[in-house]
């Protein structure tokens, strides 16, 4: 298939696209705020809930219903290579459909990758794209989609469909996708509702050779994504629902899951819990723990989850002045000691401390193996970063930048 423009041009659109159109990205150091983000006192709130849903144990067979003729797979090696990638092609085989599979996708996917995705796409003239791993394979289907339309509006824009790997990102559901331009050394993340999958299949068969380690860390970000939406300057009624129910399966199940690798049902409800998580803060927007953790995985490269997990407790005790009465409920919900404001939110810290511990996940920054030298040189820098990150804008608590040097030091 011919491509629009010629593939110089294209390239260059791709750039344009990612790099200067201000409406289809945030800036750098910034996040998600949600997409319920208009102020408290505006009489219209809104819940945007556009994916379809699939999970249970024939979820897959849904590729096989699609209205579609042609599919295009992005993935990663990994899943080739264990075979995950074919149980995907198999139903889309079963409907005689047309495939071709880009698994080039690497960690924290790079402009470059995505561009020879998008053009692979257009070749292949597919109608459907499957995105097939975590968060990096489903971010890098999500920008193959949202640049081929920009690059060639003209064309029908491809159904979307997202099977996670792991669960943590809960990024099947929303309208975030993080690409790397590498030559220059930053993130582009794109915020979009074109980025929005369609149609996310949840089969927890796919995450139960996640080891132990990545299901601590990706669980914990289960667990933040829903606390932090839970207390969210923007949350509502639905959001609510959405985060109780994800904290409730992480507090259950994720301690199952992190002992048990085949535990389908912790699996399961942890897959189900981050989805949920997703739709909840993709409405609501998330909080200073994101923003910090952004800083801190940026600076020191800790993977996202990780630092979640290190950085919460300290977080909610900040919040505790403006947020104590929902992290009273919390604590109610779960089963904890709540007489008073006080005892919920600390009954809410003890309960992540305790998780993280199980797992073996340190309450400090400096068991991170970061050199103490190293952060304190940065902490300026981080705190700068964190205060401009768009999550900290729907934290129930406004800090100022002494207050966040002063979280990460606490930290520390």
């Amino acid at each position: 298939m011919p491509l629009p423009g010629g593939h110089e041009d294209f390239s260059r659109r791709i750039f344009h696209c990612g790099r200067t159109q201000r409406h289809i990205t945030i800036p750098e150091h910034t996040a998600y705020s949600g997409i319920n983000n208009t102020p408290a006192e505006a009489n219209v709130t809104q819940f945007h809930g556009k994916t379809k849903i699939c999970y249970g144990r024939y979820a897959l067979e849904t590729l096989e219903e699609l209205p579609t003729s042609s599919a295009f797979v992005v993935t990663d090696p990994f899943m080739v290579k264990s075979g995950f990638a074919e149980q995907v092609t198999s139903h889309l085989e079963r409907r005689s459909l047309p495939h071709a599979t880009f698994a080039e996708v690497e960690p924290d996917p790079s402009l470059e990758t995505v561009m020879r995705g998008t053009l692979e796409f257009l070749r292949s003239g597919a109608d459907l794209i499957v995105a097939l791993g975590g968060g990096s394979a489903i971010d890098t289907a999500k920008a193959i989609s949202f640049f081929a339309h920009k690059a060639a509006p003209e064309l029908p824009r491809p159904l979307l469909v997202a099977i996670p790997t792991t669960s943590g990102t809960g990024s099947e559901v929303t309208a975030i996708s993080v690409v790397t331009d590498k030559a220059k050394g930053v993130k582009i993340p794109l915020n979009d509702e074109l980025l929005i999958p369609d149609v996310a299949i949840l089969d927890a068969r796919f995450t139960r050779t996640v080891p132990p380690h990545v299901t601590a860390a990706t669980g914990m970000d289960v667990l933040t994504h829903a606390l932090e939406a839970y207390t969210s300057r923007n949350n509502n009624a639905f959001t609510d629902i959405l985060a109780v129910q994800a904290i409730r399966y992480v507090f259950s199940f994720l301690l199952k899951a992190y002992q048990q690798m085949e535990d389908m049902e912790a699996r399961e409800m942890m897959l189900l819990g981050s989805c949920m998580a997703g739709m909840a803060f993709n409405n609501s927007g998330l909080g200073l723990t994101h923003s910090m953790a952004h800083a801190l995985g940026g600076q020191f490269h800790i993977p996202h989850g990780l630092a979640n997990a290190v950085l919460l407790p300290y977080a909610i005790r900040f919040n505790s002045f403006d947020a104590g009465v929902r992290y009273r409920e919390l604590a109610r919900i779960i089963g904890l000691p709540h007489a008073n404001v006080e005892e919920g939110t600390s009954s809410l810290i003890g309960a992540v401390q305790g998780l993280n511990e199980a797992m073996g996940i340190p309450a400090h920054i400096r068991n991170l193996k970061v050199d103490e030298a190293a952060f304190r040189a940065a902490l300026d820098s981080m705190a700068a970063h964190a205060l401009e990150d768009m999550c900290t804008q729907s934290n129930p608590r406004r800090p100022s930048l002494t207050d966040i040097r002063m979280l990460l030091e606490q930290a520390w």
